[in-house]
């Protein structure tokens, strides 16, 4: 091979160490349910809810919110989350709330249900077997993710159950195990058929545990759970020992940088230094074209690293904002807060497009230079 050739094909491999390719796509539905209309209302799964959505969003999650959902609104909210799951790599969904199980069957409560005869349960709530089918349709070979914060004492399902006469022992207390498909894994807040509780603070004992353990560094989705596990059970006194089932067939971490397999990125200046050496000494013995294709690939992946890294920063001020006004709402101050949320929502819309126009070049480059579909280590899952 000629020299010149062995030259670019040495920075075209420094490149594709160094500069990230557009990072897997992460989407998670969060809800959290507290004003319930029939029954008591719950002092935690609202700010449980915000709290897991601002933790994700900074493991870098694209986060769909939903507090106090009714039955239409918790509908629209699945919807909005199975379309956006068609180019995820990662569906993360966590509930916080009423649930209960009739017939083996696990149902999540919207703040509207009645549920004062059997047949309200496939009208006024949400069948877990529903959203989990839209997690695992057309998603072969992806990662699933759910955890219920649902098993809480609950008076619609004691009604549901006297309405059921004889029949009443189908409605069992906390929720059912669930059988996942493979690459899903469930993770309840206390043992099947167990009820959970509230505590004492801003969140339930299993959010606090769990929010804290997916932002600590280093540890895969097992480590996290045997952490929350052993939490929840010291601030308990034993009572509740969350639970979870498993059908992963990988790692799964929520730092993709504690990734086995991940390479450090290197220190920014001594990437652009290496990079000029390379360039200055490429258009000594190369390909003009070819240069300019090698130096045009390394600035439209860093613009997309820049970007991506924006628009993770943006989904933070939004939930911040969000967090913030739901903490310390001020007379008339949803207006301003709707047109805050909906300038930052305006730009990331325009930075989705450039973008994508990015990715269009990114791939052209690539295979001009015949590298097409090569990338670093994939982090493992």
């Amino acid at each position: 091979m000629p020299r010149s050739h062995r030259l670019l094909a040495l920075i075209v491999a420094y490149l594709l160490l160094v500069l990230p390719v557009a990072a897997e796509k992460r989407v998670a539905l969060v809800v959290g349910n507290s004003a319930y209309v029939h029954a008591n209302a719950l002092p935690n799964p609202a700010n449980d809810a915000a709290d897991m959505a601002k933790a994700l969003a900074e493991v870098g999650f694209d986060v769909i919110l939903g507090l106090d959902l009714s039955k239409q609104a918790f509908d629209g909210k699945v919807r909005d989350f199975a379309r956006a799951l068609e180019k995820a790599d990662v569906a993360l969904f966590f509930y916080a709330g009423h649930g209960l199980q009739a017939s083996g069957k696990n149902h999540l409560v919207p703040v509207d249900a009645k549920l004062q005869v059997e047949r309200d349960l496939d009208f006024e709530a949400i069948s877990l077997d529903f959203v989990l089918k839209q997690m695992e349709l057309d998603r072969e070979g992806k990662t699933n993710i759910v955890f219920l914060d649902a098993c809480r004492d609950n008076p619609l399902a004691r009604n549901l159950a006297r309405s059921m006469g004889t029949r009443s022992a189908a409605v069992g207390q906390g929720l059912a195990q669930v059988q996942t498909g493979v690459g899903t894994f469930i993770a309840y807040s206390t043992q099947p058929g167990n009820v959970a509780l509230d505590g004492e603070g801003r969140n339930s004992p299993f959010t606090e545990a769990l929010a804290r353990g997916l932002r600590l560094p280093d540890r895969n989705l097992t480590a996290v759970m045997i952490e929350v596990r052993k939490e929840v059970l010291a601030a308990t006194g034993g009572k509740q020992v969350p639970w979870d089932h498993s059908a992963l067939t990988g790692d799964f971490y929520f730092h993709l940088a504690a990734a086995p397999g991940t390479l450090p990125r290197p220190d920014a200046d001594a990437v652009q230094r290496r990079l000029r050496e390379l360039e200055e000494e490429l258009k000594k013995k190369s390909d003009p074209q070819q240069t300019a294709n090698v130096v045009a690939l390394a600035q439209a992946r860093e613009r997309l690293r820049q970007s991506e890294e924006a628009n993770r920063q943006d989904q933070k001020r939004i939930f911040d904002i969000q967090y913030n006004s739901g903490r310390n709402p001020k007379p008339g101050g949803g207006a301003e807060t709707a047109m805050e949320i909906g300038g930052i929502q305006m730009q990331m819309v325009r930075r989705g497009q450039e973008m994508k126009a990015l990715r269009e070049e990114i791939a052209r480059l690539e295979a001009a230079l015949g590298v097409a579909g090569q990338s670093a280590a994939a982090p493992a899952k």
